[in-house]
């Protein structure tokens, strides 16, 4: 049963993160599951990346296990009930003075990021907005890919109005759950968040003039809903503490709701809408006019803006465009990095036949790379090695250098859900020149980061002395112990 599965994977992580009482936190994304630990030293990693289901683990703000998409969703509640199991079956203990201090600044550490700047801090927090709504992305993505085949097609036509409507019906309130989020995300009421937000897609909001301009519904899109909740944060904390609680319960929501609301019809709708239509056309701009240029670029920089975390700024733009035209024309380029990165991976393996641990490393990370889930091969395989990241980069470059030159040459497409990669955007592209050629394009730039990736590594990925080094099994297999003489009577 895969249910069995799953509590199985969680039961083989929970006691090699020290058991159900290290556990101070439990969230997961896409593809990791996100732990906050009270102590550090009781976590044995060598031991979690040799479990099956493991395909790497991550240490930043939290520690964090790749799974894998779909995987990380499913483990993620058996994980959580083992936890809540293993605290309220053991036995109540007393606990000292000492034990307290000792768990608070641990708890104290846990909370600290190595590397939490404020910006990076602030990035976390809009993944934390959006993350959660790119299931909702994908399903509604690959619905509305099968709708456009079947239109072009002329199938089914009783079928495709509803399919166009399972589609477009969580686009058209997506900002009310960025605002839900945000809310949530920035210490406010999730609810009044939403509310706020729900503004911006109200149709009467059409009926409305500001500035002398007529408003349209959507006008600003997911960035607006973003500043609008976020204003309605502060009103309500400030309401909590200037209005007298008795009334709190009257004032604060109607005070919250009346004063974001007129800021955003009055002033956040329209600055967002030009905010998101510059967006737009830039984003369609830079690939018209950069082409090969802008997509080498691209390509050859998402693997760093990934390992430093920076690449959680673009999920607002991605949305954006989504938005806007119906999907993002960046993500194609963006997803070359990991081609580079698998070619990379296969060329390391072929470059480095005596070292048995790394092959196995590579041969099941793999399967995840060429799905779009980098992360156990660039930290499990390329980081760790050096040139080989650089020369992964070479090759997602190239692949976007590929795919840009397409859009310059008019074949302009996009993804039409963000979080997939690799073989996996297949079913979400869409484009202006058909089903077929952005399909073909899509794949042969995968084809030529893949080969770029691997001749780079290949050739230039080692030095000698790299090799000498590496070249060798970390940990042979012993000779078997020679037969002992018979003793001599």
């Amino acid at each position: 049963m895969p249910t069995d599965k799953n509590r199985a994977t969680a039961a083989a992580i929970l006691p090699l993160v020290g058991g159900p009482d290290n556990i101070a936190s439990i969230a997961h994304c896409m593809t990791r599951l996100r732990i906050g630990l009270l102590d550090r030293s009781l976590v044995d990693d060598e031991a979690l990346r040799a479990l099956p289901a493991v395909l790497g683990v991550v240490e930043d703000d939290t520690y964090q296990i790749v799974l894998g998409p779909g995987t990380v969703a499913r483990v993620t509640p058996e994980f959580e009930a083992l936890v809540e199991e293993g605290r309220s079956g053991a036995a109540a203990q007393p606990v000292t003075a000492a034990e307290l201090a000792a768990q608070g600044a641990a708890l104290k550490e846990a909370r600290k990021a190595r590397n939490a700047t404020p910006f990076k801090l602030f990035l976390r927090r809009i993944a934390n907005i959006f993350v959660p709504l790119i299931p909702a992305l994908i399903g509604c993505g690959i619905i509305a890919g099968l709708n456009g085949v079947l239109t072009n097609a002329g199938w089914l036509p009783g079928v495709v109005p509803a399919l166009a409507a399972m589609a477009s019906g969580f686009m058209s309130l997506i900002a009310v759950f960025v605002g839900y989020n945000t809310a949530k995300e920035f210490g406010g009421t999730p609810i009044l968040g939403g509310a706020v937000a729900a503004i911006i897609v109200f149709p009467g909001i059409a009926k409305v003039t500001a500035f002398g301009l007529e408003l349209k519904p959507g006008q600003g899109g997911v960035l607006g809903a973003l500043a609008a909740a976020v204003l309605a944060v502060h009103v309500e904390k400030w309401c909590r503490r200037w209005v007298p609680e008795a009334l709190d319960v009257l004032v604060t929501p109607t005070l919250t709701v009346l004063i974001s609301g007129l800021a955003t019809i009055f002033g956040l709708m329209f600055l967002a809408g030009e905010a998101s239509a510059a967006i737009g056309t830039f984003a369609h701009w830079l690939l018209a006019a950069g082409g090969a240029f802008a997509g080498l670029v691209l390509g050859g920089l998402f693997l760093p803006l990934v390992m430093l975390g920076l690449h959680q700024a673009l999920i607002p733009i991605h949305t954006t465009l989504i938005e806007q035209s119906g999907y993002t024309v960046l993500l194609p380029i963006l997803a070359m990095a990991g081609a580079g990165q698998v070619g990379a991976a296969i060329a390391v393996y072929y470059r480095l036949p005596r070292n048995g641990s790394l092959r196995t490393t590579i041969r099941s990370a793999l399967p995840a790379g060429f799905l779009g889930v980098g992360e156990p091969l660039i930290y499990g395989v390329s980081l760790p090695l050096g040139r080989p990241f650089v020369t992964a980069c070479v090759g997602g470059a190239a692949g976007g250098a590929f795919v840009g030159l397409f859009n310059q040459l008019g074949v302009a497409f996009g993804s039409t859900a963000i979080g997939p990669s690799g073989w996996a955007l297949f079913p979400l592209l869409n484009g202006t020149s058909g089903w077929l050629a952005t399909l073909a394009i899509y794949a042969g730039g995968l084809g030529v980061g893949y080969l770029v990736g691997f001749l780079a590594t290949y050739f230039f990925g080692f030095t000698r002395q790299m090799l000498t080094d590496l070249n060798t099994d970390p940990h042979p297999t012993p000779p078997p112990s020679p037969a002992k003489e018979p003793a001599l009577t």
